[in-house]
């Protein structure tokens, strides 16, 4: 038995003895027919089971989506799980909300940032990087669409917009606190130089070839105040792998009195190794984060950190798009401010 032919555009069209064209605009362009008319036409398309135009088909007939792609360096659950991920997120959904455009998140894998084919079957206007490193296949096919591109954070592409901290210089305020409170034994604790999912103490040379900018930079920031010292590295910024991380650089034979974190889900997994192994923060040891998440004034102890403006950079990011999608050219890299937040994870060494 064949099944009912779905109802068309032209379906309400003729049982309205109206122009397609009239119906098109009852959902489209509701101003150019009369309040009565267009009632008429959504009440037949109703009792008819026509749901409007579909937007697919809408969006391959114009060329255009109405939608904002987010590219994620790590998988899509990273979105939601780290707080710092989903502020950014945040930031840029409340500026692209109210401008009739959705949000297309497309998940990392193993090359740090959505496969090729991913961006290449996504339905978006503009595309937005989050945290990408610096040779992502992903960007190449961003290019070979032709997409606007905004960048957060990295990589740092050239004629390319982009809203980016100053994530060196935070890493030595981070570091010269620590100096200043008499520390001499440090240890750093930093997510992915490489997105290969490297666990355990980065060598000098990976340090310096690392793809990921950011922790390059925050890297770079607390060698130079801090100089030579252990530098353990985790594949993502997560409280399991700070843990795991500080475990090792604590039960060292040198055991660091302060651990230098480049997140601070990476310091709150530092923080409950700590206590695992018996250790008092910041007596025995003190602990310094980057981001200044919500939570991080509420840990115990209140942790402190590296205050970067995690919404504000979002929100920059979904106003460049909606300039780009408007025709505006990227203009300058917006570069936001950074600040220490002193709270009671760090102390003079005891």
């Amino acid at each position: 038995m064949d099944r009912p032919r779905k109802p068309t555009l032209d379906t309400v069209a003729s049982a309205v003895g109206v122009s397609r064209a009239t119906v098109s605009n009852a959902y489209n362009r509701p101003d150019q027919l009369s309040a009565a008319l267009r009632e008429r036409i959504l009440e037949t398309a109703a009792s008819l089971g026509y749901a409007g135009p579909d937007p697919v088909a809408r969006s391959l007939a114009t060329r255009h989506s109405a939608a904002v792609g987010f590219m994620l360096g790590q998988q899509l659950s990273a979105a939601f799980s780290d707080p710092a991920a989903s502020i950014v997120l945040d930031g840029l959904a409340s500026t692209v909300d109210g401008h009739d455009h959705c949000l297309v998140l497309m998940p990392g894998n193993e090359t740090g940032g959505p496969r090729p084919s991913t961006v290449a079957r996504a339905a978006a206007d503009v595309v937005v990087a989050y945290s990408l490193p610096d040779n992502a296949p992903a960007l190449d096919a961003v290019r070979a669409r032709g997409l606007p591109l905004v960048v957060i954070d990295q990589p740092v592409l050239s004629n390319t917009a982009r809203v980016e901290v100053d994530d060196e210089g935070g890493a030595r305020m981070a570091a010269a606190h620590l100096r200043g409170l008499g520390h001499t034994r440090f240890g750093v604790i930093t997510f992915g130089l490489q997105p290969d999912g490297f666990t355990g103490l980065a060598s000098p040379s990976r340090q310096a070839s690392g793809v990921f900018r950011v922790s390059r930079d925050r890297v770079a920031g607390y060698l130079s105040v801090v100089g030579p010292c252990p530098v353990f590295e985790v594949p993502g910024s997560r409280r399991d792998l700070g843990r795991t991380a500080a475990r090792s650089l604590l039960r060292s034979a040198v055991r660091p009195t302060a651990l230098l974190c480049a997140s601070d889900e990476l310091a709150f997994g530092a923080l409950q190794a700590a206590h695992e192994l018996g250790l008092r923060v910041p007596q025995d040891v003190s602990l310094v984060g980057f981001d200044d998440v919500p939570f991080a004034q509420y840990s115990d102890p209140p942790l402190t950190t590296v205050r970067q403006p995690l919404t504000e950079k979002g929100r920059r990011a979904g106003e460049l798009a909606l300039r780009l999608l408007d025709g505006g050219r990227p203009g300058e890299p917006s570069r936001l401010p950074v600040s220490l937040v002193e709270r009671d994870s760090t102390a003079p060494p005891e």
